[in-house]
């Protein structure tokens, strides 16, 4: 299987978050090491991989997974 690797900036650029917030809100928590990213060499630099991310992204989007209704009474009284 083939892997896109991509460094903070770019996963930042793709999922449209802070590299800050990628490194210390969602790397060890949402994103795994050995699952959601590597550190090739066992150096201190990371790469993260892409297709797993991806399937996180969707599975755990609310909007991914539930059809939006329009609700006629809320909104027209």
């Amino acid at each position: 299987m083939s892997h896109t690797y991509l460094t903070t900036q770019e996963l930042s650029e793709l999922i449209k978050y802070n590299p800050r917030t990628i490194r210390n809100e969602l790397k060890d928590t949402v994103l795994i090491e050995g699952i959601h990213y590597i550190r090739p060499f066992g150096g201190r630099k990371i790469l993260y991989i892409w297709e797993e991310i991806e399937k996180i992204c969707v599975l755990v989007s609310p909007v991914a997974s539930t059809p939006w209704h329009y609700n006629k009474e809320k909104y027209d009284g």
